[in-house]
């Protein structure tokens, strides 16, 4: 190692010090919504329409009692974190609940695990386009001093919306890689908690896993990151469930990313 070499070496050990990272980080990989975006808000106020309405409508028919969707309980047991069809197919299984599986183009009034999705979906899309999104102040300026830090950058989503969230909130170029549903459609990826859509992030900026660190408010993603044998996991708790995010593999919760040092 040569004596010009050394003050750089000093000066990224020193930077990752800031950012609140382990030696050795090379990457950085977010989730979108919770992490940040407030659009959890937006997914769990969808859920909770959508399924609150089918529940209705079951109830009216003599299915069974009516017992709202609960989106807090509910949505982080079964739905947080998860691809679509994943999230409508465990909370139908909760209750007891068998459709059909359909197909991914069926119409949002369609009975079947695909049509209640994109039902969902549509809900999401109509908040967002009448109440826009905000992104966490704190998580923007966090991304920037990792950004300063010359750190690699990638935003991971099970969401199929993830570019339009990005582009609302005018963050798109924060990222240089984006995983998100589509690409786990085209891709076969599986969803969280299985670790395949963040090694995928991973890949796209050229980095091990034990390179790169895993930013998740959602129990399934941190699951995702702890399985995937990434470098650190930072659980972010949005809804005071810090002790849930550290028994799923989080190795450090912060409830902002602003809790991080050097996110001036």
């Amino acid at each position: 190692m040569s004596a010009s070499q050394t003050p750089l070496l000093r000066t990224a050990s020193e930077d990752l010090g800031a950012l609140g990272l382990p030696r050795g980080i090379r990457a950085c990989l977010f989730d979108l919504d919770g992490v940040i975006t407030e659009t959890a808000k937006v997914h769990a106020a969808a859920w909770a329409e959508m399924f609150d309405a089918y529940l209705m409508t079951r109830a009216e028919r003599g299915d069974e009692p009516f017992v709202a969707f609960d989106p807090v309980e509910d949505y982080d047991t079964y739905v947080d974190g998860m691809p679509r069809a994943d999230g409508t197919r465990a909370f139908l299984k909760s209750r007891g609940i068998t459709v059909p599986e359909g197909n991914s183009d069926d119409p949002p009034d369609a009975e079947t695990v695909q049509g209640l999705g994109n039902r969902k979906n549509a809900i999401v899309l109509r908040r967002i386009h009448n109440d826009g999104v905000q992104a966490y102040p704190g998580s923007v300026a966090y991304v920037r001093a990792v950004r300063q830090a010359g750190l690699r950058r990638a935003v991971v989503s099970s969401s199929t919306n993830c570019r339009d969230v990005l582009a609302a909130a005018h963050i798109e170029d924060l990222f240089e890689a984006r995983i998100d549903g589509i690409t786990a459609k085209r891709e076969h990826l599986a969803g969280k908690p299985a670790p395949d859509m963040f090694l995928a992030g991973a890949r796209a900026l050229g980095v091990d896993p034990a390179e790169a660190v895993v930013f998740e408010d959602a129990l399934a993603g941190v699951a995702a990151g702890h399985a995937g044998g990434f470098g650190y996991v930072i659980g972010v708790d949005r809804v005071g469930q810090a002790r849930q995010l550290l028994a799923h593999g989080a190795d450090r919760v912060v409830t902002d990313l602003a809790d991080l040092a050097g996110a001036k």
